[in-house]
């Protein structure tokens, strides 16, 4: 049955590389647009729930393509506000075989950072008939003046019966670990559902998993049910999902994920992915949890969902992972062959 899931952050436009050429090198840049929640609202849209984006472009021609481009894959986007200088760039360098991608980003004084405390976002018209609130761990990390008014939306969730989950979402480029400790873990009281990657619960809380060694791809499943078991116990989520990423190569990683749900853990099954594109890779493992667990799938049948989805995203150029659920059951039933289908 269709859900109304609120995404709560900024949109950005991404500028890529054209193929696997580096930076110094391009002489053009292909355009998406992005962001964290948007691209989890992508695949949520996709699957028939009405993804409710709330943010702020400018109101000029790049911000109008923003969101004709969030339109185009079926999102609502009545929420987006009007206003502000600028929309922030992440600019993508693919990598391959041995070489890292990377990502610069361009983001300060965005119109989603800059905005008239007088004017942010009615939460109780957004939360009208919304079923989940989802936000990400950039969206705090972006300005201090973010926090106040994305614990707001936290509270009027809650005020209105509506279930949180957050992506921890780390990124280095944007705060300190010490900035995230201390603004996460006064937020993670609000959340019913955490997601996080193999490395979040470090950066962010200081809970490492024993025997695991992340550069070299080595991750010790024990370890991260030990991690899973202490968040759970200081914050008292009710599900705690951790994507788990082997990167055996720029263009090779495995993937698979572990959901610990009523004291137990779940583990899904590995897959050897060859990487088009893996940014956006853990919005879609979120948007798959997501979908998941609005549909009451039981913990094993909702991560296996969330790990096949977010595999084949990584398969699709650009952040949406727009992959049908035929596909994704397909990949569930074992058909990873790739043959063409006629």
């Amino acid at each position: 049955m269709s859900k109304t899931i609120v995404l709560f952050g900024e949109l950005l436009m991404r500028l890529n590389t054209v193929g696997f050429e580096r930076f110094v090198q391009s002489r053009k840049f292909n355009v998406y647009y992005t962001g964290a929640e948007a691209n989890a609202g992508a695949s949520l849209a996709q699957w028939g729930h009405n993804a409710r984006v709330v943010s702020r472009v400018p109101a000029h021609e790049i911000g109008q393509a923003c969101v004709n481009f969030l339109r185009q894959y079926g999102m609502d986007t009545a929420f987006v506000q009007r206003g502000g200088e600028r929309l922030g760039i992440l600019y993508v360098e693919n990598g391959a075989s041995q070489r890292n991608s990377k990502v610069i980003y361009d983001r300060k004084h965005s119109a989603f950072t800059e905005f008239d405390d007088e004017k942010n976002w009615n939460w109780d018209d957004v939360f009208k008939g919304a079923h989940w609130l989802h936000f990400s761990g950039t969206l705090p990390a972006l300005s201090p003046r973010l926090i106040p008014v994305l614990e707001r939306a936290c509270q009027a969730a809650k005020k209105s019966n509506v279930t949180i989950s957050c992506d921890l979402n780390f990124r280095k480029k944007l705060w300190s670990s010490e900035q995230a400790n201390q603004t996460m873990s006064a937020l993670m009281p609000y959340v019913d559902n955490l997601i996080c990657n193999e490395e979040d619960a470090e950066m962010v809380f200081g809970i490492k998993a024993a025997d695991t060694h992340i550069s070299q791809g080595k991750l010790n499943r024990d370890g991260y049910i030990d991690v899973a078991k202490q968040l759970k116990e200081r914050f008292n989520f009710k599900t705690i999902a951790i994507t788990l990423r082997e990167s055996l190569s720029a263009s090779v990683n495995n993937w698979s994920a572990l959901l610990y749900a009523n004291g137990q853990p779940h583990f899904s099954k590995k897959y050897s992915i060859q990487i088009v594109d893996r940014v956006g890779g853990g919005d879609s493992f979120a948007a798959g949890l997501i979908h998941a667990l609005c549909e009451n799938y039981d913990p094993q049948q909702a991560i296996e969902f969330a790990v096949a989805a977010s595999c084949l995203k990584h398969t699709i150029e650009g952040d949406f992972n727009l992959s049908c659920l035929d596909e994704i059951n397909a990949l569930l039933q074992g058909d990873g062959s790739g043959r063409i289908q006629r």
